[in-house]
């Protein structure tokens, strides 16, 4: 009240034109004030709603592998566990955990989940204070300590992860040192600095301080601390939700709705003291709740491959089997002491071949480089008799695609195709293949320098670039298809009976790289390139794989067993990998 009478006053002192108009001033002032207490009440409420709708979409991604014939996951568990990030956990079957980048496999890892309301950001000082998260007497970082602390205790390698919508401050120091696979912290960065005015000796002495540690203390927790910032909305976490949901045979949330009973039955499950879950537990309480479907689909297996890692929707929460190469990778660069022929292609190789014994169709979802999507499209080819499905990351989710999965259209955008003769007197050939955004000038300024590259293919959709321009899995195979064969008939247009090398610079989703890499009889010899998206080395390309021409020997072509042989590749002989060296593919040899 006494606010509002010197607003009155005030206001009617300053207008001077009698009471009716003071009056008039202390009712809007009123209104006002009602309308801002409104307005935080509305974003208080909302922030609470819409963190727990995150937290539980989180602990159904996550809970539904339970359901699995062969779970990877042995119990999941909400609000529970040691003080500390006990927002949503999970622990592994034995041996069947994720292996972090440090090598090690992790047998719990452990969830505080953030939803702010407004957009904003958080700096390595944020997490050493209790408001940010709403607390009053203990910060992110603190709760995050004594997590690692109570897992150490127990002899449990776990990761300990905060998930926010909140993104780190570019000119925070944490901007520099957290890497794209894990999430995790580059720790030779992190420790590098031994002097004071070095940015990270002082963002360590600020989280030293803060937690009572010294470096030799706090150098294994933050070996385990992860940040991820995502970037989907609550609509799109809902999606995954139920695609999660119906992959395992429960019935998806209502998109009719704009609420689902999915957010709110994990906090009635805890009201009931129900918050903790193995298969057997978690399949009781889905069946008290009437949750499963009436007819659950036929349980399909996933394998996937990844060389980079998604923030929230790992590979692992969805696939059956997966080929993990995060090892090989410093963020999107292969690590100088790995090679993508030698090391990487007969892992690929393998795992893609025992995938596919016994099936006639596979499906795969991947979390890799274009390169790798276009070698697993070599391996599995247009002769190998497999219908190839794909989970293609779509906005909101994903999809699966396939070659066959809609009748083609005459209406899809289709290719307009520009040859340019770059007048160098080179033999190669270099193609900018523009889908998911324009390479072409980037390529233009990569081969300025390359005197051996004489020809520039330029390939746009008459739709433009963006990354929803391919369709489906139909159009994808049939863009590639048209592609290959233009590439054919620019070959022979322009080299006669000589084959010279294609570079290719891909910006496509990997469906499309893999259904253009099915057809590598046509394309080889052929380089690939990867593009530095983070300018982390120029902002440029980088060539990833080579696979070279068959050298036709006029006196006598090798032996099939010498060719073999020299497909050795890591200590294993993989005829696949010899294929994709351009070793065997596309010609048979005597037998000796």
């Amino acid at each position: 009240m006494r606010s509002t009478l010197s607003v009155k006053v005030r206001t009617a002192k300053r207008c001077g034109l009698g009471e009716t108009c003071s009056v008039q001033c202390s009712r809007s002032a009123e209104l006002s004030s009602t309308k801002k207490a409104t307005e935080q009440m509305t974003q208080a409420v909302n922030t609470l709603r819409y963190g727990q709708a995150f937290q539980a979409r989180i602990f159904w991604t996550y809970a539904v592998q339970l359901l699995k014939a062969s779970p990877t996951v042995r119990r999941v568990g909400f609000e529970s566990g040691p003080q500390g990030f006990d927002d949503v956990w999970v622990e592994y079957e034995p041996g069947r955990g994720l292996i972090d980048r440090f090598g090690r496999r992790l047998q719990v890892e452990r969830f505080q989940c953030k939803w702010h309301v407004a957009n904003g950001t958080f700096t390595h000082v944020d997490l050493t204070l209790p408001a940010y998260s709403g607390a009053t007497t203990t910060s992110l970082l603190q709760r995050a300590r004594d997590a690692f602390l109570s897992d150490q205790a127990k002899g449990q390698e776990s990761r300990i992860r905060l998930m926010t919508n909140h993104r780190i401050h570019t000119d925070d120091v944490l901007y520099k040192v957290v890497e794209q696979q894990h999430h995790m912290l580059k720790i030779e960065e992190f420790f590098q600095g031994v002097r004071r005015n070095s940015q990270y000796w002082q963002a360590r002495e600020v989280w030293r301080s803060h937690l009572g540690m010294d470096d030799d203390a706090l150098r294994p927790f933050v070996e385990r601390l992860a940040l991820t910032s995502v970037s989907e909305s609550l609509d799109d976490f809902r999606q995954k939700m139920d695609t999660a949901l119906h992959a395992y045979g429960l019935q998806p949330s209502d998109s009719g709705v704009s609420s689902t009973h999915y957010d709110q039955l994990p906090y009635d499950w805890l009201a009931q003291g129900r918050n903790q879950f193995d298969a057997k537990s978690f399949r009781e309480a889905c069946s008290d709740e009437m949750l499963f479907a009436d007819q659950a689909p036929q349980p399909v297996k996933v394998f996937g491959v990844k060389s980079f890692e998604h923030g929230f929707d790992r590979l692992e929460a969805r696939c059956d089997d997966v080929l993990n190469l995060l090892r090989h990778f410093e963020d999107r660069f292969i690590r100088p002491e790995f090679k993508w022929d030698t090391d990487l292609l007969p892992q690929l190789d393998s795992f893609v071949r025992h995938a596919a014994q016994g099936e006639s169709r596979l499906r795969l979802a991947m979390d890799a480089h274009t390169t790798l999507a276009f070698a697993a499209g070599v391996v599995l080819d247009t002769k190998s008799g497999k219908t190839v499905e794909l989970q293609q990351r779509t906005r909101g989710g994903y999809a699966i695609w396939a070659a066959d999965d809609t009748p083609v259209d005459s209406s899809w955008p289709a290719w307009q195709l520009t040859d340019v003769d770059l007048e160098t007197g080179g033999a190669d050939i270099a193609v900018a293949v523009s889908i998911a955004r324009p390479c072409e000038q980037d390529v233009r300024r990569f081969i300025a320098s390359k005197s051996g590259v004489g020809r520039l293919v330029v390939a746009n959709l008459a739709s433009g670039a963006s990354q929803v321009s391919v369709l489906n899995g139909a159009h994808a195979d049939q863009l590639a298809d048209r592609l290959a064969n233009h590439l054919k008939d620019v070959r022979t247009r322009t080299s006669g009976f000589e084959r010279p090398r294609l570079h290719l610079f891909l910006s496509s989703p990997y469906a499309f790289a893999f259904f253009l890499g099915r057809h590598l009889k046509v394309l080889k010899p052929v380089t690939l390139y990867e593009f530095d998206f983070d300018t982390e080395r120029g902002g440029s390309y980088e060539a990833s794989l080579s696979i070279p021409a068959i050298i036709w020997n006029t006196k006598g072509l090798p032996t099939f067993r010498q060719r073999r042989q020299s497909a050795k590749i890591g200590g294993v002989d993989h005829q696949s990998a010899a294929m994709l060296k351009g070793e065997v593919h596309g010609q048979e040899y005597p037998s000796s």
